[in-house]
């Protein structure tokens, strides 16, 4: 393997997951990251290294950060959604939350949650991503907006995304200028000059190398093996160049520092790159003649496990279905649809949607967060392990997550309902990554501001009234034993829903015992049809419908 084929990158799952899109806590600045960074080794016996266990974290985060309680949970457990677990892990945990009964209960359960240390550390200072500068509100650009002004479609296609959380560009500028605080962050205290910052001989351990790899990976063949910086950094000829010294077991800060620079690059599994060179994915689903505008690429025939990307982009009056191995596991972006039905009927990784209106997603089951920023008149049904909702109007989210959803600044008229829907292999899917149906906390919102955790007036959501609420089918034949909603409905809905087929019922009866004749059947009928499609077109489902058409030969095909 030759030295010169090394590339080490920025990870997108810490940025793309982790942060977020809201401005961080003051106390997370370098100055008090490097306090607590020194403080976690000091209390080591107490549960605070190499692993921080949650009480410890409650305690400096509430104590010392000066956090509110609930606010100190949302970043441990956003951090936690990214921790390496099993499914079947996943599902233990569920259970044993959904048998606690009050609140102390849970709180003696969370103590049993830990996380690594150092990575943790790096986890809080990448939240500095979405941080509002002093000069841009200075000018007058609030954030977020959520009626900001769009970029004109040539500089939209240079810089391709606009979310910072799902720009790879960003992400490696971001490294790129704060290296330095990073590799301090998970130095040993000790290797600190007296003035509290680096020293010029320090050392990095290859425990710290481990945290950082939290944020970096890379490859040294040309068959793109990916590997950790930890495991990249075990090769000998690397370790020379990096500054590893035999004799102290460490890495040279200065040295290491000065690789990095040099290897590092654009993530090769990005966003960026899917969009240059990604490949076409196919649809079952789909009217000839309007897909012209959109732009759908994916990467999943060559990224590993954790890297799989698919970017939906301009899709416009389209009905689109997809149950396929190149969507599960995936990231998936979804970006300007508008007036559209899609359907992606996989288990995935994570889901972001902007900039998108007029639109209805129904998604497999989503392992890690949801995000939605900047749409209007977005309905999304998901299981999801988090929803977060930033700068959007007028959304309805049909849900089933085990946290408490995140509604950021800059909403207006959202609609929080449970989740109304079902296919065949959902259950399957939900179990391979994990998620269970209970416990289920879709009406339980945090409302997380430029301050923390608020309860604003009025209030930017509403749950859906059960008398609104209604069942979604999926309209595709697909494999599987799944026939009902996951976990049921809310005693209220389904009493709603009980209810309406009851008139239905009645309905029936009143038109079988009203004895018409063949000719007043058939003017029955008419009417019927008549008021049905006026009902269609009213509601738009009417574009669903006739985008679905033929049914019968390419409904099959939605599952392949």
């Amino acid at each position: 393997m030759e030295l010169h084929n090394v590339r080490v990158w920025v990870r997108m799952e810490p940025f793309l997951v982790g942060a977020l899109q809201a401005p961080p806590p003051a106390k997370f600045s370098m100055h008090y990251l490097r306090k607590m960074a020194t403080y976690v080794r000091t209390r080591a016996k107490d549960g605070c290294f190499p692993r921080l266990c949650w009480p410890m974290w409650r305690h400096i985060a509430c104590g010392k950060l000066q956090l509110p309680d609930e606010l100190a949970w949302v970043y441990f457990e956003t951090f936690d959604l990214m921790a390496e677990r099993s499914p079947e892990e996943r599902l233990e945990w569920a259970e044993a939350v959904s048998q606690c009964s009050t609140r102390e209960e849970l709180n003696r359960l969370r103590h049993k949650l830990s996380v690594d240390t150092l990575q943790f550390l790096l986890f809080l200072y990448t939240q500095q991503l979405n941080r509002v500068s002093l000069r841009t509100s200075l000018i007058g650009e609030e954030w977020p907006s959520p009626r900001a002004r769009s970029p004109s479609p040539d500089h939209e296609c240079k810089t391709s995304l606009q979310n910072k959380n799902c720009d790879d560009q960003a992400h490696l500028a971001f490294v790129q200028t704060h290296l330095s605080d990073l590799l301090e962050l998970v130095l040993d205290p000790e290797q600190l000059s007296s003035s509290g910052h680096c020293a010029h001989d320090s050392l990095l351990s290859p425990e710290a190398l481990r945290g950082l790899s939290f944020l970096l990976e890379g490859s040294v063949s040309k068959a793109r093996a990916v590997h950790p910086l930890h495991e990249l950094l075990s090769w000998v000829p690397l370790q020379t160049q990096a500054g590893y010294s035999k004799l102290s077991r460490a890495f040279s800060l200065q040295r290491l520092q000065s690789w990095l620079k040099d290897t590092l690059t654009l993530n090769p599994f990005g966003y960026t790159a899917c969009l240059k060179t990604g490949k076409k994915l196919a649809w079952a689903q789909q009217v000839e003649g309007t897909m012209k505008r959109a732009k759908i690429a994916r990467n999943t025939h060559n990224a590993p496990a954790g890297s799989r990307m698919v970017l939906m982009s301009q899709v416009y009056k389209q009905t689109l279905a997809k149950d396929s191995e190149k969507l599960s596991g995936a990231n998936v972006k979804l970006h300007r649809c508008n007036e559209s039905f899609i359907y992606l009927l996989s288990p995935l990784r994570s889901v972001s949607i902007e900039k998108c209106r007029n639109t209805t997603l129904v998604l497999g089951p989503v392992q890690t967060s949801v995000h939605v920023q900047s749409c209007e008149n977005v309905k999304v049904v998901c299981v999801a392990g988090r929803l977060s909702v930033c700068a959007s109007s007028y959304c309805t989210f049909h849900m089933l997550t085990p946290t408490r959803p995140l509604l950021l600044s800059g909403n207006v008229a959202l609609t929080l309902a449970p989740y109304h829907t079902n296919y065949p292999s959902l259950e399957d899917h939900m179990a391979s990554v994990g998620l269970a149906v209970v416990p289920n906390l879709w009406d339980q919102p945090v409302c997380l501001g430029t301050e923390g955790i608020e309860t604003p007036s009025p209030a930017p959501y509403c749950l859906l009234p059960p008398g609104e609420f209604n069942v979604l089918v999926v309209p595709f034949e697909m494999d599987g034993d799944t026939s009902e909603i996951p976990g049921g409905l809310p005693p209220s809905y389904q009493a709603a829903i009980s209810h309406r087929e009851q008139k239905v019922q009645a309905w029936q009866r009143t038109v079988k015992e009203a004895r018409l004749n063949k000719e007043q059947r058939k003017q029955f009928q008419v009417l019927v049809e008549q008021k049905f499609h006026e009902w269609l077109l009213e509601t738009g489902h009417r574009q669903q419908l006739d985008s679905l058409i033929p049914a019968p030969t390419d409904s099959k095909q939605a599952a392949g």
